[in-house]
């Protein structure tokens, strides 16, 4: 057998779960060792990026809004909600969900402190939520006058996210987390670019659908829709990052980071 075709039937066969924990917790170290500046950057990054995925479901509500029936409209606007994660995930910038449960695999592996946790993940947080204030502002400046979202638009996906008791959002943003725990999973997991592609668009489309909360795209969304709409408050706006950070995290770090580590330790 050729070495071509040895590394062809290598990239066929799936990863073991050693193989992606492994790899995991180098990738989750390596970020440890970044400056500061250098993960905030990357952070803020995403936070533009992942604005996408708001800028794509705009137009989509606004095109096929009173045209079409509203669940039909409400499943365009999920097929866009993959965008933003497509070129933060491949583009290898920096996503608080991600993180939530990457940087927790470490301190489980007991290579580096509960303290060195929050500071990154503040970090990454909060270029997020920078670069989502960005495109925001942007989009809300610029969409409308051009024509191609209306206002109506950043107002329905406002409220969208915010119009349930923060209980449910809660709940919600805790499933929200789970999924996107495991998405760095199987990421992880794939060994081709086209492969990651079709995990991202898989879970993220999920996420879309099922109407889950995710604490940096609903962020732009309220955010957006607190710029154009009297009715939604700072408070309405921070409660639902509060609620939707803590709930995306539980997810993330429990259902994925913790319950994978163990996993691990079965298998050793």
């Amino acid at each position: 057998m050729s070495k071509s075709d040895k590394n062809k039937e290598s990239a066929d066969q799936p990863k073991g779960v050693n193989d992606i924990l492994d790899e995991q917790i180098s990738t989750a170290v390596y970020e440890y060792k970044r400056s500061n500046k250098r993960l905030f950057v990357s952070a803020l990054s995403a936070g533009l990026e992942i604005g996408f995925s708001i800028f794509l479901m705009g137009i989509l509500f606004t095109l096929f809004q009173g045209s079409v029936s509203n669940e039909i409209l409400h499943v365009l606007i999920s097929i866009a909600y993959p965008i933003g994660f497509i070129f933060v995930i491949i583009g290898r910038s920096e996503l608080f969900t991600e993180h939530t449960t990457l940087a927790i695999l470490p301190v489980l592996n007991k290579t580096r402190s509960i303290k060195s946790l929050f500071t990154l993940w503040g970090i990454i947080l909060f270029g997020n939520l920078i670069g989502g204030y960005i495109i925001g502002g942007i989009l809300v400046y610029f969409a409308p006058e051009i024509g191609i979202i209306s206002n109506e638009a950043f107002i329905h996906l406002a409220h969208k996210v915010l119009d349930l008791p923060l209980q449910m959002i809660f709940v919600s943003a805790i499933i929200a987390g789970w999924l996107m725990g495991l998405l760095s999973w199987l990421v992880a997991s794939s060994q081709e670019t086209i492969s990651r592609m079709f995990m991202i668009i898989l879970v993220t489309a999920t996420i879309g659908i099922g109407g889950l909360h995710h604490s940096i795209v609903g962020s732009i969304e309220v955010f957006t829709g607190l710029l154009i709409d009297p009715t939604i408050s700072i408070i309405d706006y921070v409660s639902f990052e509060v609620i939707s950070v803590l709930g995306n995290a539980l997810g993330g770090v429990f259902f994925v980071g913790v319950l994978k580590y163990g996993q691990r330790r079965q298998h050793a």
